[in-house]
């Protein structure tokens, strides 16, 4: 979309119909899952994520090991809206402790990709009856006996029973929901809406 006169504002909306099959714990593909061992700028690992992921999952390369590494990530890195934007990198994450589902999407990336597991990051939304937690979500995808497994460090959920994928990659960047740039003078603001509901 390129709009090249004056506007006060732009909205997007999108609407669709999403089956979720709740038996299905993995997605098989038949690309190569290499590509997604690469770090970005925002998944680069230091010596205290790479230290973090030897601590939890030592030799072990399998889902257990992943999902511990899940839950100690939760508990280290405290849910706090607003503590990170959109450019703080895994590490900046990780060493303050703090940050929302994007961050602890980075910091799992990081680790896992440290370990030598292919894993990519996820945005799309979370069904939840609370209204108030609605919102777009990240999550992290690892590759594991030929298939892809999640793990949502924010809700500590390793099937994805209740999760809406939009779109996957390398980091935030590579998946966001609405990215662009703006030319010339104002400033900018962006605000969203999600409803998500059970079909009846």
């Amino acid at each position: 979309l390129t709009l090249d006169e004056p506007h006060d504002a732009i909205i997007i909306g999108a609407r669709g119909v999403v089956e979720i099959d709740e038996l299905r714990e993995a997605e098989h593909e038949s690309q190569s899952a290499f590509p997604f061992l690469r770090s970005t700028r925002l998944t680069e690992p230091d010596d205290a994520l790479r230290g973090f992921a030897e601590q939890n999952c030592h030799q072990r390369r399998d889902r257990t090991a992943l999902i511990d590494l899940m839950q100690a990530l939760n508990h280290t890195m405290v849910y706090t809206p607003g503590a990170t934007d959109v450019d703080t990198c895994a590490a900046q994450a990780f060493a303050g402790g703090a940050g929302v589902c994007q961050d602890h999407t980075h910091a799992f990336l990081a680790c896992a990709r440290s370990l030598g597991i292919p894993a990519r990051y996820v945005s799309g939304y979370l069904y939840t009856e609370d209204s108030a937690h609605l919102a777009s979500h990240a999550w992290a995808e690892a590759w594991l006996d030929d298939a892809w497994y999640s793990f949502d460090v924010t809700n500590q959920l390793a099937r994805p029973e209740r999760h809406l994928k939009l779109a996957i990659g390398l980091d935030y960047l590579d998946a966001c929901p609405v990215r662009g740039m703006r030319r010339g003078g104002g400033h900018e603001q962006m605000h969203a809406k999600v409803f998500v509901a059970p079909q009846q």
